[in-house]
């Protein structure tokens, strides 16, 4: 049943992104901004770690400043500012486990899945570079609906064994379908971006399958909405690599 919630979450998440994209520049970074704050606010939860407030705000905090600096900075150095961010995010969180103290419980725990909730956080900027390359939106929707096909394989409730093929290979389907329908993408680029997203939205499904304990809302929030964060930066170097 948690995977079914993180999948909805996940899919709710990456139509307010697509929506985002095609209302405004402005709306989209407001979503942007709330998906950093949903992770930051859910992933401690998603850990299940001690002092889950301040590592909030030092999980959020880098990825909404990378949203913003990816909205305003001039061409092509969309995400310039982003490893900048992650960096202060990750002394951050070496900060918080220093102020704690010695000898505190899951100290390990906290300060690795800290860390890594810092740059799924920061990784949503890609969201934004992608929209605003080259005035392209066709591999951001192609992007889009990979991921949601991936995202829809994960909801349904077989093994990881039958589910994680079927989203890559679904994923690596619908992306190169989607460019030859919404765009001139050639097909291998378009494969090679829906396999990757495929890939990666399978593999949080397993880790949260993993997950034995009972989650919260929060922690559903944050293990739903990260690995959509993260497939748009994905997509960006994808696209900046194979397409320009």
């Amino acid at each position: 049943m948690k995977s079914w919630i993180i999948g909805i979450i996940g899919l709710a998440g990456l139509a307010a992104i697509v929506a985002g994209a095609y209302a405004s520049p402005e709306v989209l970074l407001g979503v942007a901004v709330l998906t950093a704050a949903g992770i930051g606010i859910g992933w401690p939860h998603f850990l299940g770690v001690p002092a889950r407030k301040t590592l909030a705000a030092v999980i959020a905090l880098p990825g909404i400043g990378s949203a913003v600096a990816a909205a305003y900075l001039p061409a092509p150095g969309f995400l310039e500012w982003t490893p900048a961010f992650m960096a202060l995010g990750v002394m951050a969180v070496f900060i918080v486990q220093l102020l704690r103290g010695t000898g505190q419980a899951q100290r390990l725990e906290s300060t690795l899945g800290s860390c890594a909730g810092v740059v799924l956080s920061c990784l949503g900027a890609g969201w934004i570079a992608a929209y605003r390359f080259n005035g392209v939106r066709e591999m951001f929707v192609v992007t889009a609906i990979s991921a949601a096909v991936a995202l829809l394989a994960g909801l349904i409730r077989w093994p990881d064994r039958v589910v994680a093929p079927l989203g890559i290979v679904g994923a690596g389907l619908a992306a190169p379908l989607a460019g030859l329908v919404f765009s001139n993408i050639a097909v291998l680029p378009a494969a090679i971006v829906g396999v990757v997203v495929g890939a990666v939205l399978v593999s949080f499904r397993r880790v949260a399958i993993l997950r034995s304990a009972r989650l919260s809302f929060p922690a559903l929030l944050g293990a739903g909405l990260g690995p959509v964060s993260a497939v748009g930066s994905l997509a960006y170097f994808i696209d900046k690599l194979l397409l320009y």
